[in-house]
């Protein structure tokens, strides 16, 4: 499986940016699709996720201003966000887990998630 992730940008406070990842290869035996952001000095974090029955979760931080979504043939996931903010800044990374079950933290660790796209840049500025 292969990940593209497009559409980082520059943007002011308060803007709105829509990431993209296109997905190839072969899927199927991919449950979950994510994404994940790394802030500079930071460890990366979960943003979104969601699963093949369209279980959408998403990190505190973002919940009521980003949205997750893939198009119906399961092969382009987005990220729309709106109301960004400075601390959003970071490099964001699309990902695809197998893992079917999940108890505990909204996110499987990184060692769960098979795939994972090279990111693309997010900077917010004040």
């Amino acid at each position: 499986v292969h990940l593209v992730e497009s559409g980082g940008d520059s943007v002011q406070a308060g803007g709105s940016l829509t990431l993209s990842c296109v997905a190839s290869g072969y899927t199927n035996g991919q449950y979950l699709m994510g994404w994940f952001r790394q802030a500079p000095g930071k460890e990366r974090e979960g943003v979104a996720r969601i699963d093949k029955e369209g279980s959408r979760r998403y990190a505190d931080s973002v919940k009521g201003r980003f949205t997750i979504s893939q198009d119906n043939d399961k092969i382009t996931l987005y990220l729309q966000m709106n109301n960004l903010k400075p601390e959003d800044t970071g490099m964001y990374y699309c990902a695809a887990s197998s893992v079917r079950s999940w108890v505990g933290s909204v996110f499987p660790p990184e060692y769960e998630w098979n795939y994972w796209g090279q990111g693309t840049q997010v900077t917010v500025s004040s």
